[in-house]
């Protein structure tokens, strides 16, 4: 076991583990580390604790002190820097005239370098405008083309619910969102309804999909046969998958229908498999023909 903390470079950014060598370090703490892009500046979001050596990078870093006044203040100077990197950068870019969008600039804390992220729909040729970078900040260039999905990391927004973005909040990594968890969870198809700010499926359709999947597992599917508890044959309308409530069209004596209320544990009918049917109707899969394609375009940029 290695004594560890964790550290985040940037709001709702990947934790990174430091060994606090010689320093009382809490979390909530600013920090210097020296990481690969040089010495940065963090915050400490988990205290000391002790993991597991084979979930450490090797080898593992100290923290080279808890940041002063003047870190703090140099850190905050960075941030101001940084909005006028953004706007030379983006004035260079029209000047080349080149096919990108600039998302944000970043300097790290020893000024050693500065990254400009961007968005562009294939590759593009930038080598003239490093050099043209470089001439005005006299340090090292980096620029990094990112996905949409990322893009909206760092730039934030608000989402359908009116909360502010998960991805920019608390999301430190995408999780794999697959549309066969809005089926699961009986959400409408329609791709405007299931699509985050950045066009792709949004994160939190993996929010609840486990409990779905095992609620969904004790209830039959709309056409299922089911005997109701008074001895009835009937098919299934419809279901309530959070109050386990089935509703059922019986058969009675005088072959009459009639559409009931159950409960699910009422119910007798053959159970399904854990994970419910995923098949989609023609009409669902011609509806999100162009979500797909969104999506399958984009696995290489969110990787």
């Amino acid at each position: 076991m290695t004594r560890v903390i964790g550290v985040r470079f940037r709001p709702a950014g990947k934790i990174y583990f430091f060994s606090p060598g010689k320093y009382d370090v809490k979390t909530g703490d600013k920090v210097i580390v020296e990481t690969a892009r040089g010495v940065e500046f963090g915050s400490v979001v988990l205290g000391l604790k002790e993991v597991e050596d084979d979930k450490i990078t090797q080898p593992l870093k100290s923290v080279i002190r808890i940041a002063t006044q003047d870190d703090i203040r140099k850190e905050e100077k960075n941030r101001e820097k940084e909005k006028e990197a953004f706007n030379i950068c983006l004035e260079k870019i029209r000047k080349h005239g080149l096919e990108m969008k600039l998302i944000d600039a970043e300097y790290t804390f020893d000024n050693n370098k500065v990254l400009f992220y961007f968005t562009a729909d294939g590759r593009i040729d930038f080598r003239e405008l490093v050099k043209d970078l470089a001439s005005v900040f006299r340090t090292r260039i980096e620029l990094r083309q990112i996905g949409v999905r990322d893009e909206t990391k760092i730039r934030g927004g608000i989402g359908i619910c009116g909360r502010p973005l998960c991805c920019h909040t608390y999301l430190t990594e995408f999780a794999p969102v697959s549309i066969k968890m809005a089926k699961e969870q009986n959400l409408s198809l329609n791709p405007s309804k299931i699509s985050g700010v950045c066009g792709r499926l949004m994160c939190c359709l993996t929010n609840e999909e486990e409990t779905y999947e095992e609620l969904n597992s004790r209830l039959p599917s709309g056409g299922d046969h089911v005997t109701t508890p008074d001895g009835l044959k009937g098919d299934v309308q419809s279901v309530n998958v959070l109050r386990q409530l089935v509703k059922v069209i019986v058969t009675l004596e005088n072959d009459e229908k009639e559409i009931r209320e159950y409960k699910a544990r009422e119910l007798k009918f053959k159970p399904r498999r854990k994970k419910k049917d995923m098949r989609l109707s023609r009409e669902e899969m011609a509806e999100l023909k162009a979500l797909e394609e969104k999506n399958a375009a984009s696995k290489l940029d969110d990787e």
